[in-house]
């Protein structure tokens, strides 16, 4: 039976409509970064929340951490110090969490100076290994010793050196990784962890946490493309999220989708790759041969309550390709994927159509 006799596939069409450009970059200093190239923004932000509820009340304030552009919106308050108190918390995760920045606690591990973590730090770990482990090293926290011979930031992005690439190989493997409380242990003295695929994701939850306890209902938390929506529109109808066509010069959205209180991430080749001749190669990694997936897709987009599990799983399933990650989404409960192949079709996971309200193909 044909693998996918029991979805529906469609080859989209353009829409138009009002729409934020939003771009994605990478947690800084980690590496193969799920970088949520969705461009996801609620498509009425044109309209002033007044329009709908007879209250002008939001604020919406935009920095830079984690090496991307961050942007909070809160509804229903003008008072920036919430806002403000999340941008603090993004210092402190990248302090934190920075595979590069000296001083970080997995810059200390990798370079062998401590081997204690934080609680924090230990259940972003545990994630990763979880997320590891579902994927089969799909996804692999401890790419580190590969993706830090990729810069695809550089002026003059260039080919990593191929002996030392093949040999970075030999250090990846996420069952070197062993945790004990909250001392991590490795097997393999040369591997090093990488938490770019699912760092920002942490954040963004931890973020949205600190605002619902502070009594917020509705907000959009934006970290470079990795949107994660707190309750709905201040007029109770749900955040309209668009999906970019791959490698349209507009960020024109392919596809619309309605969500509540919900995670939306893209892992897409085409926002940091670099051409040499005549080949793309994109930021996305494969563990099991150090460059580029190349499996056919553009983008993988995942809808989940937590935008960790979004982060993990956009890169995972790339990785995984159509297939593979399309069965992996359909084990899973209440999360969602839509994938967009090399020839512009796009391909749902099982429940999504009937759960999701899409606009598009």
């Amino acid at each position: 039976m044909n693998r996918f006799s029991h979805k529906k596939v469609f080859r989209p069409a353009l829409l138009f409509f009002t729409f934020l450009f939003l771009t994605s970059a990478h947690l800084s200093g980690c590496g193969n970064a799920s970088p949520g190239n969705s461009q996801i923004k609620d498509s009425d932000s044109s309209k002033p929340a007044s329009d709908k509820q007879g209250s002008n009340k939001q604020v919406s304030k935009t920095s830079f951490f984690l090496n991307t552009v961050v942007t909070i919106t809160l509804y229903g308050t003008e008072d920036d110090s919430l806002i403000e108190e999340c941008f603090r918390l993004c210092d402190e995760y990248e302090k934190t969490l920075s595979r590069t920045l000296e001083g970080s606690e997995i810059y200390a591990l990798n370079h062998r100076t401590a081997s204690t973590v934080s609680d924090e730090t230990l259940s972003l770990i545990e994630t990763g290994l979880k997320y590891s482990a579902l994927s089969d090293g799909a996804l692999d926290i401890t790419i580190g010793s590969c993706s830090s011979l990729w810069d695809f930031t550089a002026e003059t992005p260039s080919l990593p050196d191929k002996a030392a690439l093949s040999e970075s190989l030999a250090h990846v493997g996420y069952e070197k990784l062993s945790l004990n409380g909250n001392t991590v242990s490795f097997s393999d003295d040369q591997t090093l962890i990488d938490l770019g695929a699912i760092a920002k994701g942490y954040i963004a939850d931890r973020l949205k946490d600190f605002l619902v306890e502070n009594g917020v209902t509705s907000a959009i938390i934006d970290l470079g493309g990795n949107v994660l929506c707190i309750g709905d529109k201040p007029d109770g109808s749900p955040f309209r999220i668009g999906i970019q066509k791959p490698f349209d010069p507009q960020g024109t959205p392919m596809l619309v989708v309605p969500v509540s209180d919900r995670s939306v991430v893209t892992s897409g080749i085409y926002e940091r790759y670099f051409e040499e001749d005549g080949k793309l190669y994109h930021h996305i990694l494969d563990p099991a041969t150090g460059y580029p997936c190349e499996n056919n897709l553009l983008s993988v987009t995942i809808l989940s309550e937590h935008s960790v599990d979004g982060d993990a799983l956009s890169t995972a399933c790339f990785s995984l390709g159509l297939d593979r990650g399309m069965d992996l989404i359909d084990s899973l409960d209440e999360i969602y994927a839509v994938f967009i192949t090399d020839d512009y079709e796009v391909h749902y996971s099982e429940g999504l159509l009937e759960r999701f309200a899409i606009s598009g193909p």
